[in-house]
């Protein structure tokens, strides 16, 4: 089949989705991954402070911590996490001591203001991510993102007290009409298999599911996401909840070579399926779409088709963001493994961390072609920016800002970092 690097489908002029492709925007102004780089140089800061200052030389060394600074130094003097995991392929797991899991994301590029990351570093190890540059900010190799991973441990405990001095039911994108968004798995999968053994996510999960009339997304590779069902459930209840499954491709062969450690594609179809008959808000990012590899003719067109018989209320794709950190591990990978595309990608990417604006904006009207043949109507951009209802007298949770400061003090120190 021939790719898109030569040819589209014919399309209409493209339409707005939850991170639209805006291909008449210029590379540096648009978002076309989910986070962008909002979980970065400021670390675990509370989110407005300046951003932490990485040392000049880029060598880890975890035996001389005192020399490092910021996130840097936390990483370096975090303590191994107990595992009941024996097999010698798995990653190394540490706690790391933060003192804040909500955290703010001042980018107009995209449409969040909060983020949380439960772990740092991802096993799933996708050949292509772009966050391998937030373990840059601690000082170790983008190839240790899936190799080290550091949880956030204990850092739930923090959520009651950030939610009543941080949050804001009046954001300013919606001229104080609706809630701020809080976007969940933006720098790392919560789902991925650390969360099996530590449950951060869950525990943040838990802490929300007290509340109301929130606005939250949660993004993730990985049907785990259906092990916490029931408190999915209760979210929805009371807050604008929207669910992001990330599906590349439905070729199982290649989903395996991009995506080593990431549950099958299959799997991922079943729980947008399962999730949808819960009543769950759910729709399907074909991101990244890599050029050559994954835009064959058919190809983008087989997932929003298997994305749509599993009941997906929206789909979206945004072509490969290739950035400095992600270069490393991913050109490699092409050398080896698409011999025939290194010279392409050297000369899309070597400048520029985005692919062409002629090619982009070929994907996204072959995007948006795709939405209208399949009915994928709903805009979760324009749904997240919506009021929705909840009773002032319960945003303290009944207990009022001096309870849950006193309750906050009793935070073990192992969370308290």
């Amino acid at each position: 089949m021939s790719s898109a690097f030569s040819a589209v489908l014919p399309a209409p002029t493209p339409t707005l989705s939850l991170f639209p492709e805006c291909p008449e925007q210029s590379p540096n102004d648009r978002a076309p991954e989910l986070a962008q780089l909002c979980d970065g140089p400021r670390g675990e800061s509370d989110g407005r402070g300046s951003a932490d200052c990485p040392p000049q030389n880029r060598q880890t060394n975890r035996s001389n911590a005192t020399k490092l600074i910021g996130i840097a130094r936390l990483a370096a003097s975090s303590p191994p996490a107990d595992s009941r995991r024996t097999s010698p392929a798995r990653p190394e797991y540490f706690v790391l001591p933060v003192k804040s899991i909500l955290n703010r994301c001042d980018s107009n590029r995209v449409p969040f203001e909060w983020t949380i990351n439960p772990y740092r570093g991802c096993e799933f190890g996708c050949k292509y991510c772009f966050a391998r540059y937030t373990h840059e900010y601690m000082e170790l190799e983008p190839a240790e993102f899936e190799k080290r991973i550091f949880v956030k441990q204990g850092a739930a405990a923090y959520l009651p007290q950030e939610m009543t001095r941080k949050y804001s039911y009046e954001s300013a994108a919606s001229g104080g009409q609706a809630p701020e968004h809080i976007a969940i798995g933006t720098a790392t999968d919560p789902y991925q298999p650390a969360e099996r053994e530590y449950g951060v996510t869950r525990a943040c999960l838990e802490e929300l599911a007290k509340r109301e009339g929130l606005s939250i997304s949660i993004t993730t590779k990985s049907n785990q996401v259906l092990r916490d069902l029931d408190l999915l459930r209760r979210i929805a209840e009371k807050s604008a909840l929207f669910v992001n499954m990330t599906i590349s491709t439905t070729r199982r062969g290649l989903a395996r070579l991009l995506e080593p450690r990431a549950p099958q594609p299959e799997l991922r179809l079943g729980a947008v399926k399962l999730l949808r008959e819960a009543g769950i808000s759910t729709g399907v990012f074909a991101s990244p779409l890599l050029p050559g590899i994954t835009d064959r003719e058919g190809d983008l067109e087989a997932v929003a088709e298997a994305a749509h018989e599993a009941g997906a209320q929206w789909f979206t794709s945004g072509v490969l963001f290739l950035t400095p950190s992600s270069s490393k591990v991913f050109m490699p990978f092409l050398q080896e493994k698409f011999p025939r595309l290194v010279d392409k990608y050297r000369r899309w990417y070597t400048k520029n961390t985005y692919a062409p604006e002629e090619y982009r904006k070929k994907v996204a009207a072959r995007v948006a072609w795709l939405r209208e043949k399949h009915g994928f109507d709903v805009r979760p951009w324009d749904e997240m920016k919506r009021p929705v209802n909840h009773r002032v007298a319960q945003l303290k949770l009944d207990l009022g800002t001096e309870l849950e400061e006193s309750a906050f003090a009793r935070v073990p120190s192992c969370a308290a970092g």
